[in-house]
């Protein structure tokens, strides 16, 4: 990934809450001499070996996890809030008019190593732990213990586990920082304008380059 100076996110914590926060992640790999992508809610373990991990798993009719095997090179892509900026929030743009629209976002490349992991008691783990993650907000979490054991089991036949051992991680945070301090402050104020989520985090992540 393309990443200029004033873009980059140099502190490796920053990355990785992204990846938290947004888990629905891009697994991209090559098999067959062509390009597969797959949108897979995505577990990450920062602290397993040097680097950390990522975790998911796919329909064991998808033909992913075959195309891994034993170790594949793949990219896994987190992308976190985006949004449209117009040149009409600019100041400059009534001044001198030497403006244009852009496109603000956070995303995060993880390159490695992909495997699958077919393993049922590796797998029943992952699902305690992808489940346990993402019902930690409900008033009562679901867990995987909650199915029928009969179900649970027909369930994890037809599923294989995936993951990636980290190499390295790209991170590029596109939030205005090459426009001018008034047309910045524009660009929040536009942005606070708008419908969706994305917007008003955008415009805090700007706001944070204003500071």
């Amino acid at each position: 990934m393309y990443v200029p100076r004033l873009h980059a996110m140099p502190e490796r914590a920053d990355a990785l809450a992204l990846m938290r926060d947004h888990p629905l992640a891009t697994w991209i790999t090559a098999a067959g001499g062509e390009l597969q992508a797959h949108h897979l809610p995505t577990l990450l373990e920062p602290d397993h070996g040097p680097h950390g991990r990522l975790q998911a798993h796919v329909s064991r009719a998808n033909p992913l996890w075959r195309a891994l095997g034993d170790g594949s090179p793949a990219l896994v892509v987190f992308r976190g809030p985006q949004a449209y900026i117009t040149p009409g929030w600019y100041p400059g743009k009534s001044e001198h008019g030497r403006v244009v629209p852009t496109w603000n976002y956070v995303a995060v490349h993880v390159h490695g190593t992909a495997r699958a992991v077919d393993d049922p008691a590796a797998l029943r783990d992952l699902l305690d732990r992808l489940s346990a993650r993402h019902e930690a907000t409900q008033p009562r979490p679901w867990a995987p213990a909650d199915a029928p054991a009969d179900y649970l089991a027909g369930l994890l036949r037809g599923i294989v586990g995936i993951e990636l051992v980290i190499d390295r991680l790209e991170a590029r945070r596109k939030a205005s920082q090459d426009e001018d301090l008034a047309d910045r402050h524009g660009t929040v104020a536009g942005l606070r304008t708008q419908p969706g989520d994305d917007a008003q985090a955008m415009a805090d992540i700007v706001q944070r380059t204003l500071d």
